[in-house]
């Protein structure tokens, strides 16, 4: 089914066909929009940007480039094809037909999932909503808004399963959507790594770099589902989401790449005196966004997970992919836990292996973060320089999960509390530097100019130079 672009709704699930679900949709349309103008970017709603639109799913057509004001990009619905038989993948349900409808047993479990993956959506909108206003470059503004308006889209693609699956419960929860604020007092969002604040773009790049990609596992995970409107929804999400990962990995490298310079330019090595970011302050915010972004993933020993891929309900990180996993049931096997003994030390313990999935999927995301530091330091090694970024422990300053309220050192040794609050300022991220960081931040809107702080990109978008005018101002 092709794409009806020229619809109020952008769509190919054939809205035409389903008034009443498409009525619900456009009277949402307007409190989507007015959200839109509140809390997305701020300042920039009547300029033209360089953005990327869905105008097909299909591999090389899904994108379409053009100057759009942000309050006219053509949010909308968009599933990947159908598969004319499509059999659950895993669990106890292996082998038998996808669902089209969501089963009645399973109605609470699946609104949760959905509704605590599209509230992540709008919340990292709301949460770099004045980053536009101290942007390094106009290459990097043109992204973060390409951001923004895909992560919009996400939110659709979630409201679209709950109006059209969930009923009156459905409608309310998709409303509330647009109700609760990131960070706000009384009406936070769901999770609490989408309630910190991002106030300068180091903490965005490590935000799209680790937090985007704990979304990326999730979608992931979702795209395994049974319930197939979901599978394929978060499906087509995977592919705008690789941008977004995109963003933060070549973001972060390229504050290295540009300290790297800094360093070998001063005469003692003096980063701050040439007006960058000293390596140990990204690495700060590195233990920071990583181990927040583990919490995401929930406890490591999980009923929760194991009802979920006993039912069909979530998969593992590519779980159809032949060969991947030896057994797609998972009724045999454990799984090696890591916990605290009581003692003040570390056991490890064998669980059965569906109550790990919880684990299993953050490993799966860990081995990717690994190889993105792997980049970040070999930039650090043509720099000619002996230091080296590293991942924190999954031990270390963790706030969900078997971990929560046991402190250890990065590298995972355990250690008092009154040790780690003596040291908190070594490894994690102080007021000094966020204020020194924030200090940088000054917006640079000249087309193929860059911020002294972040060296300039490899390449530009779609083909165009960096030095392109990816935004035009009104």
């Amino acid at each position: 089914m092709g794409i009806s672009r020229f619809d109020s709704i952008p769509n190919n699930v054939d809205l035409n066909s389903d008034r009443k679900l498409q009525k619900a949709l456009m009277r949402w349309q307007p409190n989507y929009l007015d959200w839109w103008h509140e809390m997305g970017p701020d300042g920039f709603q009547g300029d033209h940007i360089y953005l990327r639109t869905a105008v097909s799913v299909e591999a090389g057509g899904w994108a379409h480039y053009d100057f759009v004001k942000m309050p006219d990009y053509r949010w909308g619905i968009f599933l990947t094809p159908r598969e004319t038989t499509k059999n659950i993948g895993f669990g106890d349900n292996i082998g038998k037909p996808s669902w089209e409808e969501v089963p009645g047993e399973f109605r609470k479990e699946l609104r949760r999932i959905i509704v605590t993956q599209g509230d992540t959506e709008p919340a990292s909108v709301e949460q770099q909503k004045l980053l536009g206003k101290t942007a390094p470059s106009l290459y990097d503004l043109r992204n973060l808004f390409q951001v923004n308006v895909e992560e919009g889209r996400h939110l659709w693609a979630m409201v679209h399963l709950l109006h059209g699956y969930f009923g009156r419960d459905g409608r309310e929860e998709a409303e509330d959507m647009l109700v609760r604020r990131s960070g706000h007092k009384d009406s936070p969002r769901i999770l609490e790594a989408f309630n910190k604040p991002i106030d300068d773009w180091l903490s965005f790049f490590c935000f799209a770099m680790f937090t985007d990609r704990d979304g990326k596992y999730q979608l992931a995970a979702l795209a395994e589902s049974a319930f197939d409107p979901l599978a394929r929804a978060t499906q087509f999400m995977l592919t705008e989401e690789a941008f977004h990962l995109f963003v933060g990995e070549t973001g972060v490298d390229r504050v290295v790449r540009r300290t790297a310079e800094l360093m070998a330019s001063d005469p003692n090595g003096d980063v701050r005196a040439q007006g960058g970011i000293p390596l140990n302050i990204i690495q700060r915010y590195i233990n920071e966004w990583y181990s927040a972004s583990l919490d995401l993933f929930g406890g490591e020993d999980s009923s929760n997970a194991a009802t979920y891929f006993a039912t069909g309900l979530k998969g593992r990180y590519k779980e159809s992919k032949k060969g991947r996993y030896e057994d797609n049931i998972a009724l045999e096997g454990s799984y090696a836990l890591e916990r605290p003994d009581g003692k003040g030390g570390v056991t490890t313990e064998d669980i059965p292996v569906r109550r790990a999935m919880n684990a299993v999927l953050r490993d799966s995301y860990t081995a990717d973060c690994e190889r993105a530091l792997a980049r970040w330091n070999k930039s650090l090694e043509k720099a000619g320089l002996a230091e080296r970024i590293s991942l924190p422990s999954v031990r270390f300053n963790r706030l969900q999960g078997v971990f929560d309220g046991f402190f250890t050192l990065p590298d995972g040794t355990p250690t008092s509390r009154e040790n780690w609050e003596s040291l908190r300022g070594t490894f994690l991220p102080t007021e000094a530097d966020y204020d020194y960081v924030r200090s940088l931040m000054k917006a640079v809107y000249e087309p193929g100019q860059m911020a002294n702080w972040i060296a300039a990109p490899s390449k530009g978008v779609n083909g165009r130079e960096p030095e392109f005018e990816y935004v035009r101002f009104d």
